[in-house]
Parts: C-alpha cells; sequence; structure tokens
C-alpha cells in the first residue's frame, strides 16, 4: 500500500454529531459549522433531539450538502446518554427501533436519504465491550436498507462484526477525544478525555487524516487507520476548531468530503 506523504493529495470526512439541543435556535449554532464538515450525524430522540431539532437539523444539513446520520442512544436524556443504562437487550432494541423509525420518517418528508448510523456516547463504547449490544446493532442493521452503512470506532469490535456480516463500516476517530492504547477513548470520567485547545485538538485531527502516530492518554502512541474524523458539536470550542482543521487540512493537500 503506498504511503502517505506531506505532499499528497487525498480526503478525510469530517463528521459531526448535531441536533443535539432543544430548540430551532440551538439548530442555527449547529449550522455554522456545516459549511466546515461534511457529514453530520443528528440526534434521534434517544438521548437528546425532538421533532424541532430532528426536522431542522435535516433542512440544514440538505442546504450544506452534507451526508446524513442517524445517531440514536440510550433512552436516556436526562444523562445525555453518557452513562451506561441498565436496560434489557428487548427494551434497548425497541428504543432504537422507535429512534430509527422517527429519523426514517422526517428524512423521507424531507427528501433526505440517510447515509450512516453513529450510535451516541456509552452506548458508542458499550458496544464494543458488549458482545450482546454488538450482535443487537448488527441484527438491527441487516434488517435496514443495505445502503445505510454503521459509523463507528476504528480497530474495534464493531468494525469486526460488520465486516463478517457484510455490512458497509466507516471507520471513525476523534479530534478532540484522547484514546487509551487499547484503541478505546479515555472514559469522560477520567483527566485528559477531552481536548479543548484549537491547537492540540488541529494537529490530532491532521495526524489522524495522515495515518500518523498520536500520543494516548496513558503515555503510548497509537495510529487509528480511519476515513472519517469526529467532532463533537457540543465541544466549547467547536466552531473555531472547525474553522482551524478546515483551514489546516486545506493547507495540507487534504480535501474535507
Amino acid at each position: 500500500m503506498a504511503s502517505i506523504d506531506d505532499k499528497a493529495i487525498y480526503h478525510i470526512d469530517i463528521n459531526c454529531d448535531l441536533g443535539e439541543g432543544h430548540t430551532i435556535i440551538d439548530c442555527e449554532k449547529d449550522a455554522l459549522l456545516m459549511p466546515f464538515i461534511s457529514s453530520c450525524n443528528i440526534a434521534s430522540g434517544g438521548h437528546a433531539g425532538n421533532e424541532t431539532t430532528i426536522v431542522q437539523s435535516l433542512i440544514n444539513a440538505k442546504k450544506n450538502q452534507l451526508k446524513v446520520g442517524l445517531h440514536p442512544g440510550y433512552p436516556d436524556p436526562r444523562n445525555f446518554g453518557r452513562y451506561s443504562l441498565s436496560i434489557s437487550i428487548t427494551d434497548l432494541k425497541l428504543s432504537l427501533m422507535q429512534q430509527i423509525t422517527t429519523m426514517a420518517n422526517f428524512s423521507l418528508q424531507q427528501n433526505v436519504t440517510l447515509h450512516h448510523l453513529k450510535l451516541h456516547g456509552a452506548l458508542y463504547n458499550d458496544c464494543e465491550k458488549k458482545p450482546e449490544i454488538t450482535k443487537l446493532i448488527i441484527d438491527i442493521m441487516l434488517g435496514l436498507d443495505a445502503n445505510i452503512k454503521v459509523l463507528g470506532l476504528a480497530g474495534g469490535l464493531l468494525q469486526q462484526a460488520c465486516t463478517k456480516n457484510g455490512i458497509n463500516f466507516i471507520a471513525e476517530g476523534f479530534m478532540d477525544r484522547t484514546y487509551l492504547a487499547n484503541g478505546t477513548l479515555t472514559p469522560r470520567n477520567l483527566p485528559g478525555s477531552i481536548l479543548s485547545n484549537s491547537q492540540l485538538v488541529m494537529e490530532q485531527a491532521l495526524a489522524l487524516a495522515k495515518h500518523q502516530p498520536i500520543a494516548t492518554s496513558d503515555k503510548q502512541f497509537l495510529t487509528p487507520i480511519v476515513t472519517s474524523i469526529c467532532l463533537h458539536g457540543d465541544n466549547i470550542n467547536a466552531l473555531a476548531i472547525a474553522k482551524l482543521v478546515s483551514q489546516a487540512m486545506r493547507n495540507n493537500g487534504i480535501k474535507i468530503q
């Protein structure tokens, strides 16, 4: 395989979790990020999202020609889906199918094609640790339109399961989160799990795009092989980061698409 060097012209997808507020004003704040990204994951009513935010996010994403993904999570809005939920697989499936159906109906109304599914927060992490949840996601995906891809952790269990079952997978890295040496994200309750310094985020985004090593929070190095990089829309410096990363990618001959 040809190596990636500084002079290469190539591309990377930048995705962002959006629609996680409550109002039109929240959606318009999200829309400021859209010129600097290429895909978005719209909260689907589990951890966040309501009819207003889903519809307006779809309208804004369509206007900005973004690839649109479903972003289901644990049905736990009080904790923003960031804690593992004690819930049966049956109840979790019911909730996820409700979230998927909601997004499918609104996207159909807005004539927006759903491109991918990305799990949110604790559910994203639990899918990498609990085989029964991984199996549930695979079963759900096999029942959906085959054109809908899965966006998930590069090199993780979900990627392996999708590959085994013929489900298209988009390998994701994170520009504003740190990793452990085992390839998983540093838990949010540990120091240094979130990068908020714009310069550090930009440097990690470039390293991920170039398939170069990044430093982990447990003082090792890791080289995730990714085709998409996530910027969290709720990062306090999200807009400044988005602009900085966009410029840095252009300066390095990398097209965001």
